[in-house]
């Protein structure tokens, strides 16, 4: 399958955020107003139909009271105490009162008339408590009323009369709807305003995601030259600058890489293409020319061990990439492993035109080291020196004791290197210098060597003035210096 075709930014479920933020959030807000409203609705609802209710039934004590004082148990004394009650009644315009007699039928209403059709169940429903009823629903008229009713107090077992209270429910159902509709309005805004600056921030948070895909997918399929704009000093904004940090990196890793297989390129084809053109030469020369032969014979040794060095190299870089570069320590001796090295190369100086030279002590403490890794560090060093020397001038190489350190010191007068790329010769691929041969991966080779010695790898240069390059390694404590001093002496050796 092509990895284009399944890695399409538009493959991520952006949309499905959206939907989950609708369900998990604004569902949620949308329970809780309807919940709240739901409450608060009741609420007012029974407030206003309690409120009313509360008010016939003080109505009723305040009539009751006066009817007890009024009248006798006598029915005629009731009647006209119920005529003198309603004429003196000042709120017939808001709430009706009727009178019933013992017989259940009401005989007077302050309303000036009575609807004898008028199924009075709140009456019905006073009878069968024996005390009061209430009702609350539609009249014969459509008309939504409250009505309650009280029975008047008994004689030989039946109710002299009873009150009722009647009062139109209309402007209650109005106010409780007007209550009602604001509060819904109000949720809808609620919610409005929760979905509106929901999306606003959903689209602050997604368009910036949405970039940053477009961004990795691209980073993926090798352009690494994008860069995310950062407008914001939030999670989204340090995510975009931790993806540009990436794409730089990867923009000049990639580079590194480039310039590293052009470079090895070219240090393996110099050689084959020597051993070639002398292999040639020697097939012509056997037997002819022996002196040629020779010197071909040589050449293509020379070459052979250079090929040796960088594919060694190369391996060495492979397993320190993966964490496999083996380190075997022992006691070693330094000038034994440094003198081999001197020695290796004072011939290669010899051509050059350079003075090798090489003061030592007669003895240095003893270090824990591998004594193979340890002579590499030193050829590497030496090489370098070399190389980046031209035709003329001195390299000189010093061993040394300071403090707890053995101290391997190799100077030479050639090119330097240039402020900006000091700090960087020693990472993988680096090359402060293209016109001399060379990998790139030596010095770091060295430097994670002599890290892995727990010791320090020191360079101090000049650019057209050389390079001094400092090997310490901790030598062997015969009086078991604490650990505590050797870590305070390294510390100073890395401020000097």
């Amino acid at each position: 399958m092509d990895k284009k075709f399944w890695l399409r930014p538009e493959d991520l479920r952006v949309k499905g955020v959206k939907n989950r933020w609708l369900m998990e959030i604004v569902g949620v807000v949308v329970l809780v107003v309807i919940a709240v409203e739901i409450i608060l609705g009741v609420f007012i609802h029974n407030y206003y139909y309690n409120s009313v209710k509360s008010n016939l039934e003080s109505r009723i004590n305040s009539c009751s009271e006066f009817m007890k004082e009024k009248s006798t148990l006598a029915s005629a004394e009731f009647k006209g105490a119920a005529k003198e009650f309603i004429s003196s009644y000042n709120d017939k315009n808001l709430v009706e009162i009727q009178f019933f007699d013992r017989n259940g039928k009401a005989f007077i209403s302050s309303k000036g008339y009575i609807d004898e059709k008028e199924i009075i169940k709140d009456y019905k429903l006073a009878l069968q408590n024996g005390g009061d009823g209430e009702f609350v629903g539609d009249n014969q008229n459509g008309e939504k009323i409250i009505a309650k009713t009280a029975l008047m107090p008994k004689f030989n077992g039946v109710s002299i009369g009873a009150i009722r209270f009647i009062t139109s429910a209309e402007s209650i159902v109005q106010s409780v709807f007007l209550n009602i509709t604001i509060l819904i309005i109000i949720g809808l805004i609620i919610i409005g305003v929760t979905v509106i600056s929901g999306l606003a921030f959903l689209k602050s948070i997604l368009e910036p995601i949405k970039l940053i895909t477009e961004n990795a997918f691209s980073i993926a399929n090798g352009n690494f030259s994008n860069r995310l704009p950062v407008n914001a000093v939030d999670e989204i904004g340090k995510l975009c600058d931790t993806i540009n940090f990436m794409a730089e990196e990867l923009e000049s890793g990639e580079k590194l890489k480039n310039d590293f297989i052009s470079s090895v390129s070219h240090e393996l084809r110099t050689p084959l293409t020597v051993i070639q053109g002398w292999s040639e030469t020697l097939k012509m020369s056997v037997g002819v020319d022996e002196e040629l032969v020779k010197k071909g014979v040589e050449v293509i040794n020379g070459e052979v061990y250079r090929l040796s060095g960088l594919v060694e190299d190369l391996l060495d870089f492979s397993r320190m990439q993966s964490g496999r570069l083996q380190i075997r320590k022992e006691k070693v001796d330094v000038l034994a492993e440094l003198g081999e090295a001197v020695l290796m190369y004072e011939g290669e100086a010899k051509k050059k035109g350079l003075s090798l030279e090489y003061a030592a002590p007669e003895q240095l403490p003893p270090v824990m080291a591998d004594p193979a890794r340890l002579k590499q560090v030193f050829i590497n060093i030496i090489d370098n020196a070399i190389k980046y020397s031209g035709n003329q001038g001195n390299v000189v190489v010093e061993a040394s004791q300071q403090d707890n350190y053995v101290n391997v010191t190799v100077t030479d007068m050639g090119c330097g290197i240039a402020a900006e790329d000091l700090s960087k010769v020693k990472d993988k691929f680096y090359k402060a210098n293209n016109t001399v041969r060379g990998s790139g991966i030596g010095l770091a080779i060295v430097d994670e060597i002599i890290k892995q010695h727990d010791g320090l790898l020191l360079l101090d240069s000049k650019e057209g003035a050389g390079t001094k390059v400092t090997i310490a390694l901790p030598f062997i404590m015969e009086n078991n210096t604490p650990e505590k001093e050797i870590t305070q002496e390294r510390d100073n050796f890395d401020e000097q």
